[in-house]
């Protein structure tokens, strides 16, 4: 009785995530007639330009932190070496931060592109409830689906998008 009163009061979690991820959901559905008309190459194409894309973003901050390490490894003095550990943490910690900010940017496509690969190749696309588990699994969450619910496939999707960095 307490849970189905509290649930009254909060809501289901399930229908809460669902309705917070409906949005991203209707924009990868809404780019599906696009991807269906690109070529095979045009969609391989993407997988480098997200590369790309995410590459590009930080590879300064890239060059800056292996310089960091390389200085952290060699230093003889261990306040210099524990600082430049520390700075090559925060430097690890900006450039997840700024992938994931890309990833977040990107995930439409990069999921809308997933589906339409599995399309050709597997003669399988992504329902909506999938696309919603992928979501949800990119986010580092748990997506509970029962049994026939597709969590293979589902799972395609967030291991694509996350293979790219």
């Amino acid at each position: 009785m307490f849970k189905s009163v509290l649930t009254k009061i909060i809501g289901d979690p399930r229908e809460r995530e669902l309705k917070r991820t409906e949005p991203l959901v209707d924009e990868i559905n809404d780019l599906e007639p696009e991807f269906e008309k690109l070529s095979k190459e045009q969609l391989q194409a993407l997988t480098a330009e997200f590369k790309d894309r995410i590459a590009s973003a930080n590879r300064e901050q890239k060059a800056v932190l292996a310089q960091t390490k390389k200085e952290a490894r060699e230093a003889s003095e261990s306040d210099l070496r524990n600082r430049l550990e520390q700075e090559a943490q925060k430097l690890e910690k900006e450039i997840r931060q700024e992938e994931e900010d890309i990833l977040r940017e990107i995930l439409p496509r990069a999921f809308a592109a997933v589906r339409e690969a599995a399309k050709r190749t597997l003669g399988q696309r992504h329902f909506d409830v999938q696309v919603t588990g992928a979501i949800v699994l990119h986010e580092g969450k748990i997506a509970e689906m029962k049994t026939g619910e597709g969590k293979t496939l589902t799972a395609t999707m967030p291991l694509y998008l996350n293979a790219l960095t």
